[in-house]
This record gives structure tokens, C-alpha cells and sequence, in this order.
């Protein structure tokens, strides 16, 4: 069926990141993570910039990920997994701070990850977190950020898998290049 305006449905522009979950989640690991990584390592540790550039790389990725994916789904997977993969790397950062120093990384049965789990569910604001975490001990701030990070694990693995369905079901570029002008031409011959 023809439409007023072909260009409609053709390459919608994306780029609506700040109403994600997972952005905002990632916005609060970030503020979390400078705070951390400022507060608790040495003056000149080289972990604070990779610590910092890694909570960075895991938002700013899917900014990126989300405005390319108007015209690309291979660079909107591409940039969301580098956004994943950065995510991970910072969690293993915040495991080996707490192994290192003989910290505790709590587990799901502990009573403090249910209510940090429950707290982080609602809470998707930086400001809900900068405040309260520089009255906690390292311990406690790195827990919070460990929670949030599997958060954001779960959620941007969902998305992942909806982006790669619409690949499946819409095609790339090239696909959708070919159909506009396939359609146009149809409709105005």
C-alpha cells in the first residue's frame, strides 16, 4: 500500500539512548566507578583510568551503537558487544579489587545484594547513587556497582538479541536500500 511519504519506514532514525534503562544504568556506573576508582585506589594506579574508561566505554558505546543503527545494525551489534565486553572488564576489575583485599563479594542469598538488588531495580539515576556511596566503605560501593553491572548485563543482552532479530526479520542497509526503491518505483510508475 502506498504511502504519503516513502522515506516513512525507510532507515527510522534511532538514537533515543537517555530513555534506555541500560543507559541510565550505565550512567550510574560510570558516576559510581569515578567515585570509586578516585576514592579507593593509589594516586598513579593505572586500574583508576582503566577502571574509568571502561564505565565510559560501556555507555557511551551504546550511544553510539544506537545512533549508527539507524543505518547500520552490523555497527549497532558491533558497538553494543564493545559496550558488553566493556562492562565485563570493569566487573572483573571490581572482583579483583575486592579479592585482592580480602573483601567480600556477596552472593544472591546475602541480604545486602537482595536489598541493594531491590534498590537498584528503581533507582537509574546517578544522583540516586553519588550521595549515599560516599558515606559506604569500598566494600559496599563495589558491591553496589557489581549489582548494577549484572543489571546491565541482563538488559543489553536483551537487547543485543532484538537487535539481531531485526536484522533477521528487516535486513541491513543494502536490503532496505534495494526495497525503498523497489517500493517508490512501484508506486510511482
Amino acid at each position: 500500500m502506498p504511502t504519503n511519504n516513502p522515506t516513512a519506514d525507510f532507515l527510522p532514525l534511532q538514537g533515543h539512548y537517555e530513555d534506555l534503562v541500560v543507559y541510565q544504568i550505565a550512567q550510574c556506573i560510570y558516576a559510581i566507578t569515578y567515585h570509586f576508582a578516585h576514592t579507593y585506589l593509589d594516586k598513579g594506579d593505572r586500574t583508576i583510568d582503566q577502571m574509568v574508561q571502561a564505565a565510559r566505554s560501556g555507555k557511551q558505546n551504546i550511544a553510539e551503537g544506537s545512533v549508527d543503527g539507524s543505518t547500520s545494525k552490523e555497527m549497532e551489534l558491533k558497538l553494543l558487544n564493545v559496550a558488553r565486553g566493556s562492562i565485563h572488564e570493569l566487573k572483573a576489575d571490581y572482583e579483583d579489587y575486592l579479592l585482592t583485599r580480602g573483601l567480600q563479594k556477596w552472593t544472591k542469598e546475602d541480604e545486602r545484594y537482595q536489598k541493594t538488588r531491590r534498590y537498584c531495580l528503581h533507582h537509574n539515576h546517578p544522583d540516586d547513587y553519588v550521595g549515599p556511596i560516599q558515606q559506604r566503605t569500598a566494600e559496599t560501593t563495589a558491591n553496589i556497582a557489581l549489582t548494577l553491572i549484572h543489571q546491565y548485563d541482563v538488559l543489553i543482552v536483551r537487547i543485543i538479541e532484538a537487535s539481531k532479530k531485526r536484522f533477521l526479520t528487516e535486513g541491513g542497509i543494502k536490503e532496505q536500500l534495494f526495497r525503498a526503491r523497489k517500493e517508490y518505483r512501484d508506486n510511482h510508475q
